[in-house]
């Protein structure tokens, strides 16, 4: 490990979204309709079909702050808060995020709170689920994860690829147990440590450790979103998200 050089040897990411919004119907689209990330919440980019009248990131005003991330009504479409692709474990572990979320309704929807290994200004759900299947799109991810269209489909599920251990692709085999409730909190912290093992968080439990979950000499964005699995508007209330990690002092 290399010889710490100053006290600033932690990163530390932190939005309450006390203030700062996107409007829906007031974003322009970064490039082309696929969408920006031209937008900023503070420290995270806000990644996702910007560009459509129905997407944003909405202060809701209420006590201590919270945005709102509203998708556009295409199937596959979304909205999150992500950081960039800056995060390796090996150097960076152990990297954490953390947020507060819920979604008003438990429909037509897919939820992601964790890290991933790949991203674009179109950001795109790094996984699907459809009945007890789950299909890993991003080669590299780990992270707490529901989706309407699978069969368990209102529990939160700790998913991971891309490490030694293989990626499950099997919904029940990962399930955590915790039940999602339309409307309801729930406190969601992923963990990665230098040698790739990922721990899995609800509501201050631990509830599935993985070793050798991920990559750990992959880059990793943290990604907060919400997307669309028919042609309806999804919404996903971010209380907070948190993102923290150690200094790389050998770049």
């Amino acid at each position: 490990m290399a010889t710490v050089q100053s006290e600033c040897g932690k990163i530390k990411l932190f939005n309450d979204f006390c203030g700062p919004e996107i409007p829906v119907a007031n974003a322009v689209a970064y490039g082309t309709t696929a969408g920006g990330c031209n937008y900023y919440l503070g420290d995270y980019a806000v990644r996702g079909m910007l560009g459509e009248t129905d997407s944003g990131a909405v202060a809701m005003g209420v006590p201590s702050g919270v945005i709102r991330l509203t998708g556009t009504d295409q199937s596959t479409k979304g909205c999150a808060l992500t950081t960039d692709l800056q995060f390796k474990p090996s150097v960076n572990g152990t990297i954490v995020v953390e947020a507060r979320v819920q979604s008003q309704v438990l429909t037509a929807r897919r939820v992601f709170v964790g890290f991933c290994g790949t991203l674009a200004d179109d950001v795109l759900s790094p996984l699907t689920g459809a009945t007890t299947t789950l299909t890993l799109t991003a080669s590299h991810l780990c992270g707490l994860f529901w989706d309407s269209a699978l069969t368990a489909a209102g529990y939160w599920h700790a998913v991971y690829n891309g490490g030694e251990t293989t990626g499950v692709t099997t919904s029940t085999l990962v399930t955590t147990g915790v039940l999602v409730v339309a409307a309801k909190y729930n406190v969601c912290r992923v963990e990665i440590d230098r040698n790739g093992t990922a721990r899995y968080y609800i509501d201050g439990v631990l509830k599935k450790t993985v070793k050798t979950a991920v990559s750990t000499t992959t880059l990793q964005a943290a990604i907060v979103g919400v997307w669309a699995t028919t042609t309806t508007v999804t919404d996903l209330d971010v209380d907070y998200m948190l993102v923290t990690a150690a200094r790389d002092w050998t770049v």
